[in-house]
């Protein structure tokens, strides 16, 4: 547990960086620890809600958002992400998932990485449609999984040019949270769970520290080109060493 921790310590400060909770690489830690499959949701979006409250609450107060981009993603992801959370799935299908899950992310953080900088970009506005769409989607697969659906909101709306780069940070910090918790809500509907994620608490208290030395890296030292950079290829790398666990 103690090797663990250190891991989930170091993702914190990674992903709280950019505006992210880590849920993605939480669960793929978890995987390859041998931790029960069935409990890696809760203990992921538990995660993700520690790391990104005080992201969140900071990022608002800095006056950098943009509640009319967030809303309609909220809309459709809420009650999508309690319906996914309260699903129950075989481990084989959740890995081939997860593994997914995270080569898509990966390769859209690499992708839109560039533009974490760009001030002077030309806005598009979304359809209200598209939004609600992405965001049910995103809540689906967030509640099953256990991630907060924002490293694959935050590179979207970098793509689309949704808006300026510290309101879409903002925006997808606080979906992370709101998705998260409406997620952890439908695992809780099962049998035990909260019983049993009591047992990992070192987990939570490890990204705790690291989400609040991350969140001051971000504000004080590296950039957030730099900052994307370095999670897309953390990201991608956990898929690569994922896909060779569930595939060979």
């Amino acid at each position: 547990m103690i090797i663990l921790s250190i891991f989930f310590f170091i993702t914190a400060i990674i992903y709280s960086s950019v505006g992210f909770g880590g849920g993605s690489t939480y669960l793929a830690l978890l995987l390859i620890w041998g931790i029960p499959y069935y409990i890696f949701p809760v203990i992921a979006l538990s995660c993700n809600i520690i790391v990104v409250t005080g992201n969140s609450i900071n990022y608002v107060r800095s006056g950098n958002h943009n509640f009319k981009l967030l809303l309609p993603f909220l809309i459709g992801s809420i009650p999508l992400a309690f319906l996914g959370g309260s699903l129950t799935i075989n481990k084989e299908i959740f890995e081939i998932l997860l593994f997914l899950v995270l080569s898509i992310a990966g390769m859209l953080l690499l992708i839109g990485n560039k533009s974490y900088e760009d001030e002077n970009i030309k806005i598009n506005k979304l359809h209200l449609l598209v939004s609600l769409l992405i965001g049910s989607l995103l809540g689906l697969i967030s509640g099953i999984v256990g991630i907060g659906g924002g490293i694959f909101l935050s590179p979207l709306l970098f793509l689309l040019k949704a808006d300026k780069p510290k309101n879409i940070i903002t925006t997808a910090s606080l979906f992370i949270l709101i998705n998260s918790i409406s997620g952890l809500l439908g695992q809780l509907t099962k049998e035990n769970i909260l019983n049993e994620i009591l047992l990992y608490w070192p987990l939570f208290l490890s990204v705790f520290i690291g989400g609040l030395l991350g969140n001051f890296l971000s504000l004080k030292i590296f950039s957030n080109r730099l900052l994307a950079l370095s999670t897309s290829l953390l990201v991608i790398f956990v898929a690569i060493r994922m896909g060779l666990k569930v595939f060979i």
